[in-house]
C-alpha cells in the first residue's frame, strides 16, 4: 500500500475531519522521527515512507471502536493486516493503544506510541494562543502545558514520557513532533 492508497483508505473509514487531521500529524512526526534515527534501507532502517503510513493509517479503526475503546488498535491492525500491509506496521498500529498493555519492541512502535498523544498536546498548545497558529508555538509552551495537568486532558502525560524509551529526552521528542507539524500546517488549518 503506498500513501495515495493509504490516505483514500483514511477518508473511507473516517469521516471526522479532526481526526482525519490528527492522522496527519502523526503521519508527519512519524517521518520526522524516522528521519531523525536514520530509518532508511541505506543506513539499515526500514523507511522513512514506512513510518509515515504506520502514523497515518494508526487510527484507521477509531470511528468503529471509539464506543470499546478496548478492541481500538486490534480492529484496524487486523485490517491492516488483511491489506497486505508490513508487519511492523500492523505491530505498531496494534500495540499504540495502551489499553492492551502490549509492549512495544521496535522502534516505530516505540515511537508511535508517544507521538500519538504528544500531537493532541501540541494542537491544544496552539489553539489556547491568541493567534491559534502553530507557528508561533516554541517547544517552551508546550513542555509548560505539559506539566499542567489540567490541561489538554486526553494526552497521557505518562505516555508522552514513554519517548525516553526511544533514547530521547521530553526536550527533544517535543521539539522534533512540533517541527514536523509546523511544517503541515497548512493541512492541519494551524
Amino acid at each position: 500500500m503506498n500513501r495515495e492508497e493509504a490516505f483514500k483508505l483514511i477518508q473511507e473509514k473516517i469521516q471526522n475531519q479532526n481526526l482525519i487531521k490528527h492522522c496527519l500529524a502523526v503521519e508527519a512526526c512519524m517521518k520526522e522521527f524516522a528521519a531523525h534515527f536514520n530509518e532508511h534501507p541505506a543506513f539499515g532502517g526500514t523507511s522513512i515512507e514506512k513510518w509515515g503510513l504506520a502514523g497515518l493509517l494508526h487510527d484507521i479503526d477509531y470511528e468503529l471502536t471509539k464506543d470499546n475503546l478496548q478492541q481500538h488498535s486490534i480492529i484496524g491492525a487486523e485490517m491492516l493486516e488483511k491489506s497486505g500491509l508490513d508487519k511492523e506496521i500492523c505491530d505498531a498500529v496494534r500495540t499504540h493503544n495502551e489499553m492492551h498493555g502490549i509492549k512495544p519492541e521496535t522502534l516505530m512502535a516505540k515511537v508511535l506510541l508517544p507521538v500519538d498523544p504528544l500531537t493532541g498536546l501540541i494542537i491544544a498548545s496552539t489553539l489556547v494562543l491568541p493567534s491559534k497558529k502553530i507557528i508561533d508555538v516554541t517547544a517552551e509552551n508546550i513542555l509548560n502545558r505539559f506539566k499542567e495537568k489540567g490541561f489538554a486532558k486526553g494526552a497521557s502525560r505518562e505516555i508522552i514520557s514513554k519517548c525516553s524509551e526511544t533514547g530521547l529526552t521530553l526536550e527533544q521528542f517535543v521539539e522534533i513532533g512540533l517541527e514536523a507539524m509546523k511544517g503541515i500546517a497548512g493541512k492541519l488549518g494551524l
